[in-house]
């Protein structure tokens, strides 16, 4: 029994129990310390994360206030014109020919500009 009291205090003097006391409170207070700032990192990494749901929030509320005052791109699509615009291949090579060809060209887009007015 002497012998197992003096291994006691012997690893009491090695150990030092307040010693270790002290660094095990540092221990939790680091630990809690790192709780709370992995928590905060969570919570912004989720904010930043919403503002994808919140963009899509925005686009279906501007969507249904677009609807709501009769504005509807696809609407306006579906009645543009469609296919190719003409284009001369050969270059006019008579002065007569270049002013109607310029009259034809001067007729051709007062045509369209008037069909994109009635859009």
């Amino acid at each position: 029994m002497k012998g197992a009291t003096t291994a006691m205090v012997a690893m009491n003097k090695q150990m030092a129990p307040t010693k270790q006391a002290k660094v095990i409170k540092e221990f939790q207070k680091q630990s809690a310390q790192l709780d709370m700032t992995i928590e905060m990192m969570s919570e912004a990494i989720d904010e930043t994360l919403d503002k994808d749901e919140a963009e899509e929030e925005t686009e279906d509320l501007t969507n249904q206030v677009l609807d709501e005052i009769g504005v509807g791109v696809a609407s306006q699509l579906s009645s543009a014109p469609k296919g190719r615009i003409a284009t001369k291949t050969a270059a006019p090579t008579t002065v007569n020919n270049k002013n109607d060809s310029e009259s034809t060209e001067v007729d051709d887009l007062e045509r369209r500009l008037a069909s994109l007015r009635r859009i």
